[in-house]
């Protein structure tokens, strides 16, 4: 597994990113609040997390849900995984979404979702009068078939 230097400011209280197991692709990033905030059923919001970090080109940091949020309360991230480019410097903001039935308080500190570092490859998009032939054609979701 690879490791990046990845230099980063945090706020006053706000904690750095945290890996919590040896092989954890994810690290928990934390609500940054004076406060709890609820959200209701139905609504969304930017959570901060107090933290900036410069990635170094070519990698990118992608922002996605907890799985035990979501399957316990029903919140996820909207526009996941977010992608963090490596020219970004603004706070690191999560998008939380209460798909559940009931409202969910985030407090100070809590996990909220996870941090994925990767490598990033560029295209070079060029135009061409056709596509080579593949099993699955232009079929969309479910064109593969159903297990």
């Amino acid at each position: 597994m690879e490791t990046v230097s990845v230099p980063m400011t945090a706020e006053p209280g706000a904690r750095p990113p945290e890996y919590k197991s040896e092989g954890a692709a994810g690290a928990d990033l934390r609500a940054h609040l004076p406060g709890p905030l609820v959200l209701e059923p139905g609504g969304r919001t930017a959570v901060p997390t107090g933290l900036r970090m410069e990635l170094p080109d070519g990698w990118e940091a992608q922002v996605r849900p907890r799985s035990g949020l979501a399957l316990e309360h029903g919140i996820t991230c909207l526009n996941s995984p977010g992608t963090i480019d490596s020219d970004y410097r603004g706070e690191i903001r999560v998008i939380l979404a209460n798909l559940g039935a009931e409202p969910f308080t985030v407090h100070p500190g809590d996990r909220i979702a996870q941090l994925v570092v990767a490598p990033v490859g560029r295209a070079s998009f060029v135009p061409a009068p056709g596509l080579s032939e593949s099993g699955r054609g232009g079929g969309g979701f479910g064109s593969t078939g159903r297990a």
